[in-house]
């Protein structure tokens, strides 16, 4: 009988933009995959993407187990709702090891392998405490992520500095350091796209300087400090393009008109052909507080646009300021407006940070990585 596993992520979306290749990896090495997310909402893509994610997974041989994950953390109620769903699933199948992602599905994920004697790998994405975050972080969820590390067989993380902390503070069996999810740099790269027509079906002139964003639309991605920089340079070609849903679209855009920025922000909401997005901007920004390592982030660099990104964990692991783009602080709107100015104005610069780009990005391309997590999953 073959040998089964679980994963277990908050979101779908988690499985389907981070997950696919991992379940590939998992079925060669003879695993019955079982997937447990929320298929119904909280998810980053669309209810009828949800719908056509769930339809692929059965179509590829996996079982797939619908979990009331709440938004965010939830109350102490949804997640007891939450624990006896893994429960039941976890009870009637004879699960080899658990591989669980985010933040309330490590939690419950690990819990539930502690219960029932299950081994766990856990994949931190970004842990929400770091240099520079909030002192309640550190009081609330560094303790809980600490105590829980007692329950992991398999700590994996995504950059250097949650390596370096989770060396030094936690208590899993083992630690590894995976660059990330890995992206295809070389299909990225290689991708082609008629500018002129994908500007135009944009509503974006030709000859406008085309600034990219992807991300969802929320405080911490802080698309607003890149509308204050944009608002204070006398460029009236410049256009700001967000890929990405949320809460903040009515606040961005009347930012937006404070900065006379009105029409030249286009908010184009989530999207599949972010590739052929990124073929036809010139410069990529992305301004977060916090990240893991973002793949946005990497997949602009494969694309070959300059970038200015903001001086934070994961950030700091692809670039390099002033050698394959710049940083700067997130909420420092003075110097990214000098930054954009400076790559606006100098095609060198644009070129070296591009070619530097593409050579650092293929130190985390999915090859890459699916060494790591073939290696991981092979020795569990």
């Amino acid at each position: 009988m073959a040998k089964t596993m679980l994963m277990i992520t908050s979101v779908a979306s988690m499985i389907k933009q981070f997950n696919m290749d991992n379940i590939a990896i998992l079925q060669e090495l003879g695993y019955q995959v079982h997937v447990a997310t929320n298929f119904e909402h909280g998810s980053t893509m669309s209810v009828e993407e949800n719908k056509k994610l769930k339809i692929e997974l059965q179509q590829l041989g996996i079982t797939v187990h619908q979990i009331d994950f709440p938004r965010g953390m939830g109350t102490p109620q949804m997640l007891k709702v939450v624990l006896r769903q893994l429960s039941i699933i976890v009870k009637t199948n004879r699960f080899y090891f658990i591989h669980c992602q985010s933040a309330i599905g490590g939690l419950c994920g690990r819990l539930i392998g502690h219960k029932y004697h299950v081994k766990v790998i856990y994949t931190a994405h970004g842990f929400q405490f770091f240099k520079g975050s909030s002192r309640l972080s550190w009081l609330t969820v560094y303790p809980v992520e600490k105590y829980l590390s007692h329950y992991t067989d398999n700590l994996i993380t995504v950059n250097q500095e949650d390596f370096r902390l989770a060396k030094s503070k936690f208590h899993a069996k083992q630690i590894n350091y995976v660059p990330g999810i890995g992206i295809d740099v070389k299909a990225i790269s290689d991708a082609k796209v008629n500018r002129s027509k994908k500007r135009s079906s944009l509503g974006i002139p030709d000859d406008a300087t085309v600034v990219l964003s992807v991300g969802e639309l929320n405080d911490n991605k802080n698309h607003s400090v890149v509308l204050n920089a944009l608002g204070t340079i006398n460029h009236e070609d410049i256009y700001y393009v967000i890929c990405g849903i949320g809460d903040k679209k009515a606040e961005l855009l009347n930012l937006a008109k404070r900065n006379n920025l009105d029409g030249r922000l286009k908010l184009l909401g989530y999207r599949t052909d972010v590739t052929e997005i990124m073929k036809a901007a010139d410069i990529f920004v992305f301004p977060s507080f916090r990240e893991g390592l973002p793949v946005s982030l990497m997949e602009a660099m494969a694309a070959g646009l300059p970038i200015i990104a903001s001086k934070t964990r994961g950030n700091t692991d692809l670039i390099e300021d002033g050698v394959n783009g710049y940083l700067f602080k997130p909420d420092d709107s003075a110097t990214l407006a000098k930054k954009l100015e400076s790559l606006i104005s100098s095609t060198s610069e644009l070129k070296t940070f591009v070619t530097a780009g593409i050579k650092k990005v293929s130190l985390f391309s999915g090859l890459v990585v699916r060494k790591y997590m073939y290696n991981i999953y092979n020795s569990i």
